[in-house]
Protein backbone atom coordinates (compact mmCIF):
# COMPACT_ATOMS: atom_id res chain seq x y z
CA UNK A 1 0.00 0.00 0.00
CA UNK A 2 1.43 3.58 -0.74
CA UNK A 3 -0.36 6.88 -0.24
CA UNK A 4 -1.74 8.55 -3.40
CA UNK A 5 2.32 10.55 -4.12
CA UNK A 6 3.55 6.63 -3.98
CA UNK A 7 5.06 6.94 -0.09
CA UNK A 8 5.48 3.83 1.93
CA UNK A 9 6.53 4.10 5.16
CA UNK A 10 3.45 4.21 7.35
CA UNK A 11 4.18 5.79 10.52
CA UNK A 12 4.13 9.17 9.04
CA UNK A 13 0.55 8.42 8.19
CA UNK A 14 -0.99 9.54 12.22
CA UNK A 15 -3.80 7.50 12.84
CA UNK A 16 -5.97 6.04 10.04
CA UNK A 17 -8.62 3.78 10.42
CA UNK A 18 -8.24 1.73 7.62
CA UNK A 19 -4.94 0.42 8.11
CA UNK A 20 -6.28 -3.15 8.61
CA UNK A 21 -7.62 -3.46 5.33
CA UNK A 22 -3.46 -4.48 4.41
CA UNK A 23 -4.20 -7.69 6.01
CA UNK A 24 -7.63 -8.16 5.01
CA UNK A 25 -6.57 -8.47 1.51
CA UNK A 26 -3.57 -9.97 1.69
CA UNK A 27 -4.55 -12.84 3.32
CA UNK A 28 -7.44 -13.15 0.37
CA UNK A 29 -4.50 -14.53 -1.25
CA UNK A 30 -3.59 -17.62 0.67
CA UNK A 31 0.10 -17.43 -0.07
CA UNK A 32 2.41 -20.02 1.22
CA UNK A 33 4.88 -17.16 2.59
CA UNK A 34 5.68 -13.56 2.42
CA UNK A 35 9.06 -12.09 2.26
CA UNK A 36 10.62 -9.01 3.78
CA UNK A 37 14.22 -6.93 3.25
CA UNK A 38 16.27 -6.77 6.33
CA UNK A 39 15.24 -3.13 7.29
CA UNK A 40 11.68 -3.92 7.61
CA UNK A 41 12.45 -7.12 9.32
CA UNK A 42 14.51 -5.30 11.94
CA UNK A 43 11.65 -2.50 12.10
CA UNK A 44 8.83 -4.86 12.69
CA UNK A 45 9.24 -8.16 13.36
CA UNK A 46 13.30 -9.58 14.51
CA UNK A 47 14.73 -8.24 18.24
CA UNK A 48 15.80 -4.41 18.89
CA UNK A 49 18.59 -5.75 20.97
CA UNK A 50 22.25 -5.94 20.52
CA UNK A 51 23.29 -9.45 18.73
CA UNK A 52 26.23 -11.04 20.50
CA UNK A 53 27.31 -13.98 18.80
CA UNK A 54 29.32 -16.94 20.04
CA UNK A 55 31.93 -19.09 17.94
CA UNK A 56 31.11 -21.38 15.73
CA UNK A 57 33.87 -23.69 16.64
CA UNK A 58 34.39 -25.03 12.98
CA UNK A 59 34.06 -23.89 9.82
CA UNK A 60 30.16 -24.53 8.31
CA UNK A 61 29.79 -25.48 4.39
CA UNK A 62 27.96 -23.00 2.35
CA UNK A 63 25.32 -25.38 2.41
CA UNK A 64 21.61 -24.72 2.11
CA UNK A 65 19.67 -25.72 6.04
CA UNK A 66 16.46 -26.93 6.47
CA UNK A 67 15.53 -26.14 10.28
CA UNK A 68 12.00 -27.46 9.94
CA UNK A 69 10.94 -29.75 7.73
CA UNK A 70 6.87 -29.78 8.93
CA UNK A 71 6.64 -26.32 8.52
CA UNK A 72 3.40 -25.48 6.19
CA UNK A 73 4.10 -21.27 6.31
CA UNK A 74 6.78 -19.05 6.16
CA UNK A 75 8.15 -15.51 6.63
CA UNK A 76 11.39 -15.35 4.51
CA UNK A 77 14.16 -12.62 5.47
CA UNK A 78 16.40 -11.30 2.62
CA UNK A 79 19.10 -10.40 4.75
CA UNK A 80 22.35 -10.95 2.77
CA UNK A 81 25.00 -9.78 5.28
CA UNK A 82 23.36 -11.65 8.06
CA UNK A 83 22.33 -9.00 10.28
CA UNK A 84 19.10 -9.99 12.04
CA UNK A 85 18.56 -10.86 15.18
CA UNK A 86 15.83 -13.51 15.89
CA UNK A 87 14.72 -14.60 18.96
CA UNK A 88 12.79 -16.93 18.30
CA UNK A 89 12.27 -19.10 14.92
CA UNK A 90 8.67 -17.97 13.72
CA UNK A 91 6.34 -15.42 12.96
CA UNK A 92 2.83 -15.70 14.43
CA UNK A 93 3.20 -19.35 13.71
CA UNK A 94 5.37 -18.88 10.07
CA UNK A 95 8.71 -20.34 10.03
CA UNK A 96 11.90 -17.84 9.18
CA UNK A 97 13.74 -18.84 6.54
CA UNK A 98 16.69 -16.37 5.88
CA UNK A 99 17.85 -15.73 2.24
CA UNK A 100 22.03 -15.08 2.91
CA UNK A 101 25.09 -14.50 0.48
CA UNK A 102 27.89 -16.83 0.72
CA UNK A 103 30.21 -14.45 2.58
CA UNK A 104 27.90 -15.08 5.98
CA UNK A 105 30.26 -15.81 8.46
CA UNK A 106 30.30 -18.97 10.13
CA UNK A 107 29.09 -17.75 13.71
CA UNK A 108 25.93 -16.49 12.46
CA UNK A 109 24.88 -19.67 10.31
CA UNK A 110 25.67 -21.19 13.72
CA UNK A 111 22.99 -18.75 15.73
CA UNK A 112 20.97 -19.64 12.80
CA UNK A 113 21.19 -23.32 13.16
CA UNK A 114 20.94 -22.80 17.16
CA UNK A 115 17.71 -20.58 17.11
CA UNK A 116 16.07 -23.30 14.89
CA UNK A 117 15.79 -20.92 11.92
CA UNK A 118 16.29 -22.61 7.96
CA UNK A 119 18.60 -20.43 5.72
CA UNK A 120 19.35 -20.61 1.95
CA UNK A 121 22.44 -19.09 -0.23
CA UNK A 122 21.36 -17.42 -3.03
CA UNK A 123 24.47 -15.48 -4.64
CA UNK A 124 28.56 -15.10 -3.39
CA UNK A 125 27.81 -11.33 -2.47
CA UNK A 126 24.85 -10.21 -3.93
CA UNK A 127 21.32 -11.70 -3.78
CA UNK A 128 20.39 -13.69 -7.07
CA UNK A 129 16.59 -13.35 -6.61
CA UNK A 130 15.82 -15.53 -9.31
CA UNK A 131 18.23 -18.72 -7.55
CA UNK A 132 16.47 -17.43 -4.28
CA UNK A 133 12.83 -18.09 -5.33
CA UNK A 134 13.62 -21.44 -7.28
CA UNK A 135 15.26 -22.85 -4.15
CA UNK A 136 12.39 -21.82 -2.46
CA UNK A 137 9.96 -23.64 -4.30
CA UNK A 138 12.38 -26.51 -4.32
CA UNK A 139 13.66 -26.88 -1.20
CA UNK A 140 10.34 -25.54 0.83
CA UNK A 141 7.06 -26.31 -1.67
CA UNK A 142 6.21 -22.91 -2.16
CA UNK A 143 4.28 -21.90 -4.66
CA UNK A 144 2.29 -18.09 -3.55
CA UNK A 145 4.57 -15.69 -2.34
CA UNK A 146 3.57 -12.54 -0.85
CA UNK A 147 6.58 -9.76 -1.78
CA UNK A 148 5.76 -7.58 1.09
CA UNK A 149 8.93 -4.72 0.68
CA UNK A 150 10.27 -2.47 1.19
CA UNK A 151 10.84 -0.47 -1.46
CA UNK A 152 13.98 -1.51 -2.51
CA UNK A 153 13.22 -5.11 -2.11
CA UNK A 154 9.90 -4.47 -4.42
CA UNK A 155 12.50 -2.47 -6.97
CA UNK A 156 14.65 -5.33 -6.97
CA UNK A 157 12.33 -8.16 -8.05
CA UNK A 158 10.33 -6.31 -10.23
CA UNK A 159 13.39 -5.39 -11.93
CA UNK A 160 14.05 -8.84 -12.32
CA UNK A 161 11.20 -9.38 -13.97
CA UNK A 162 10.00 -11.54 -11.12
CA UNK A 163 6.87 -10.29 -10.07
CA UNK A 164 3.57 -11.99 -11.48
CA UNK A 165 0.87 -9.65 -9.98
CA UNK A 166 0.55 -6.25 -7.93
CA UNK A 167 -1.81 -6.24 -5.22
CA UNK A 168 -2.31 -2.35 -4.26
CA UNK A 169 -3.84 -0.43 -1.66
CA UNK A 170 -4.33 3.15 -3.20
CA UNK A 171 -4.43 5.24 0.29
CA UNK A 172 -6.70 8.32 0.83
CA UNK A 173 -3.01 9.98 2.25
CA UNK A 174 -1.00 12.65 0.43
CA UNK A 175 2.45 12.50 2.53
CA UNK A 176 4.75 14.81 0.73
CA UNK A 177 7.81 13.36 2.73
CA UNK A 178 10.99 14.19 0.87
CA UNK A 179 13.43 11.51 0.69
CA UNK A 180 11.19 8.35 1.55
CA UNK A 181 10.86 5.14 0.18
CA UNK A 182 8.21 4.31 -2.54
CA UNK A 183 6.77 1.23 -3.90
CA UNK A 184 9.22 0.07 -6.08
CA UNK A 185 13.02 1.74 -5.96
CA UNK A 186 15.35 0.25 -8.07
CA UNK A 187 18.45 0.38 -5.81
CA UNK A 188 21.85 3.27 -7.67
CA UNK A 189 23.98 -0.14 -7.72
CA UNK A 190 21.84 -2.02 -10.39
CA UNK A 191 21.69 -2.07 -13.98
CA UNK A 192 17.74 -0.46 -14.64
CA UNK A 193 15.75 -2.19 -16.80
CA UNK A 194 12.85 -0.72 -18.86
CA UNK A 195 9.48 -0.21 -16.88
CA UNK A 196 7.31 -2.35 -16.35
CA UNK A 197 4.02 -2.26 -18.17
CA UNK A 198 0.58 -3.57 -16.03
CA UNK A 199 -2.61 -4.63 -17.02
CA UNK A 200 -5.76 -4.15 -14.82
CA UNK A 201 -7.68 -6.85 -13.65
CA UNK A 202 -9.80 -5.81 -11.09
CA UNK A 203 -10.33 -2.11 -8.66
CA UNK A 204 -12.54 -1.85 -5.55
CA UNK A 205 -13.55 0.60 -3.11
CA UNK A 206 -12.74 -0.18 0.33
CA UNK A 207 -14.39 1.30 3.21
CA UNK A 208 -12.05 4.34 4.53
CA UNK A 209 -12.16 6.01 0.96
CA UNK A 210 -9.51 3.09 0.23
CA UNK A 211 -9.24 1.97 -3.66
CA UNK A 212 -7.59 -2.32 -4.21
CA UNK A 213 -6.16 -2.52 -7.56
CA UNK A 214 -4.83 -5.65 -9.04
CA UNK A 215 -2.88 -5.78 -11.99
CA UNK A 216 -1.52 -8.75 -14.02
CA UNK A 217 2.41 -7.55 -14.75
CA UNK A 218 2.17 -8.03 -19.02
Amino acid sequence: MSSVDGRILTKQWGQFKGMGAYEQTGSSHKADAWMCGRVTMETDFASDKPLHLKPAGKEIDRKDYIANAKAKSFAIAVDKDGKLHWEQADIDGDHIISVLTEHVPNNYLNYLQQTGISYIFAGEKEVDFKLALNKLRKLFGIKTLLLEGGGHLNGSLLNDGLIDELSFLHMPIADGSPDTPTLFDVSKGLEKGPATHLKLLEVKQLKNDILWLRYKVK
